[in-house]
């Protein structure tokens, strides 16, 4: 009864201070017939398109080898085909390749390319494009490769029609990463014009307001049944709800339970989960957060399933480390509990931390992403119970992505981290050392030898092992504060259907259709 006391009260809190996004997204709200710059629902249907809210603008190249935020590979994953892609079950099926072999080795990748293939500027894809494509992306020469496990690549070999790569070691993962879009050679406006060989095709781009997609009738597979779709970014939490129900947008993804309740009948909404890892994720090499007991004082401070139940009505799948369920092979699903709620035991561990009074933070949150900015109100009051005065400081996206995740100049943030393909690696890999992409400054030699060995080993149940115990390794040391892989809550206008979650971070719009 008071643990519903305080889950209650502290929704009082959230609710009144709710904080709305800083950004410059459109705002427009339509009229009361739904008319929008977009026409209305009823013109949009009648011509086969719709418009789709989205919370931030894309990365400024629109370069997919290039892509930083997950929102950026979200959106272009309709526009861009590797090798191989994924499914929403999870496989890995022929894309520009029509079939490929692995030897018994793991160690030789041999595609035979599939005829007929064009780009969106009509040209076809030839292999010089995948050659292309494959040493661009693992290109060391000045310095990390922009997708580090290629650099396992020793040899490529190609004629017309058959590619085949040989690694300098075996690793069962590899052809996830085959996943990485194939590009024309010659080409060089993908940053403000891209080409790729997906269901749809780029338009335009206007930033901070839209970016246009039509569907691709040259494509080599079952084409898109929408003839046009609209991105159209809309930072502002209030203003998503009014243009939802006005009629200005017609499907959103990623809405808080509390946006959900406030639309009517004329919307469905959709469960499935973001395939991320939310977290606190801490500074390690920022004060105080640079003393391993401060950061398991936190953990031990912070009530998950409080945070779920309060600020998501209990939509959510609370985690550990820095994995999520959908990878259920590598999930450890006792790290969930290995900090109990225990705010007595985050007292103790202040005081010996040299910290009895506790101390002030920020925590730095994308003000566009609503359930971050739900999740950092809950985790305030939290802490305070410990002595902990945390200040929340929305900015805008762009700003979090240069200071934040470039700069490294933050204390704490509260974002969801995504796997940029289906392997484990591409979760925990950020946090070796010498990565990147290691925003939080993690450095443990162990955690960094570990991963050398998984990447040494041929024998799959080894290398599953190994990166379960770098996930141990996260959880022990506290490198974060780990919560949830939040639900994902996907809106649709009635009439619309066929909209399918995957097991990694993507938005699939060549299956929606409006219903016959």
């Amino acid at each position: 009864m008071k643990k519903r006391l305080m889950a209650l009260l502290l929704l009082t809190g959230l609710l009144s201070a709710a904080l709305t996004g800083c950004g410059g997204g459109s705002t427009e709200q339509a009229s009361e017939d739904g008319q929008t710059a977009d026409g209305s629902t009823e013109a949009r249907a009648q011509a086969n398109e719709i418009v789709v809210g989205i919370a931030q603008d894309l990365d400024e190249s629109l370069d997919p080898h290039l892509a930083v935020a997950a929102g950026t590979k979200e959106v272009m994953f309709n526009v861009f085909e590797g090798l191989v892609k994924p499914t929403p079950d999870g496989d890995l099926v022929p894309a520009v390749a029509d079939h490929y072999e692995i030897s018994e080795d793991q160690t030789t990748y041999t595609f035979t390319l599939r005829e007929g293939v064009q780009f969106h500027n009509g040209d076809p894809v030839e292999m010089r494009d995948v050659t292309y494509s494959i040493e661009r992306c693992a290109d060391d020469s000045e310095g990390t490769p922009l997708i580090p496990a290629l650099s396992a690549i020793s040899s490529i070999q190609a004629d017309d029609t058959t590619l085949t790569i040989t690694l300098d070691q075996p690793d069962s993962e590899f052809l996830s990463y085959l996943t990485l879009a194939i590009l024309p050679e010659d080409y060089t406006d993908q940053a403000t014009a891209p080409v790729g060989t997906g269901p749809f095709k780029f338009v335009s781009r206007t930033a901070q307001d839209s970016i246009v997609l039509e569907r691709f009738d040259g494509y080599w597979g079952t084409p898109a049944q929408l003839d046009k779709v609209t991105f159209r970014i809309i930072e502002n939490a209030d203003s998503l709800v009014m243009s939802l129900q006005s009629g200005a947008i017609d499907m959103f993804a990623h809405l808080t339970s509390t946006q959900a309740a406030q639309l009517g009948d004329d919307f469905q909404v959709l469960e499935g989960t973001m395939n991320l890892v939310q977290a606190l994720y801490l500074n390690n090499a920022a004060e105080p957060f640079n003393n391993e007991k401060v950061r398991q004082a936190l953990c031990y401070a912070v009530d998950k399933q409080q945070i779920i139940d309060v600020a998501f009505d209990g939509y959510g799948s609370p985690i550990g480390s820095s994995m999520y369920p959908a990878f259920q092979k590598y999930f450890v699903e006792d790290l969930t509990d290995y900090y109990p709620y225990d705010p007595e035991r985050a007292r103790e561990l202040l005081a010996e931390a040299g910290y009895p009074d506790g101390f002030s933070m920020t925590i730095t949150v994308p003000s566009n992403y609503q359930p971050h900015i739900d999740t950092a109100t809950v985790l305030v009051e939290q802490l305070k119970a410990v002595g902990i005065t945390a200040e929340i400081q929305p900015v805008e996206w762009g700003a979090w992505l240069s200071e934040v995740y470039g700069n490294r100049q933050f204390q704490s943030t509260v974002v969801g981290v995504d796997a940029s393909n289906m392997t484990a690696r591409a979760l925990l890999e950020r946090f070796t050392s010498a990565a990147d992409d290691n925003f939080i400054n993690y450095q443990n030699t162990d955690y960094d030898a570990l991963f050398q060995q998984a990447q040494a080993t041929a024998d799959d149940a080894e290398q599953t092992e190994l990166y379960k115990q770098m996930e141990r390794n996260l959880t022990e040391h506290a490198a974060n504060v780990y919560i949830q892989d939040l639900a994902d809550l996907v809106v649709l206008r009635n009439g619309l259907e066929g909209y399918q979650f995957y097991p990694i971070y993507v938005m699939d719009l060549s299956t929606v259709h409006y219903a016959q």
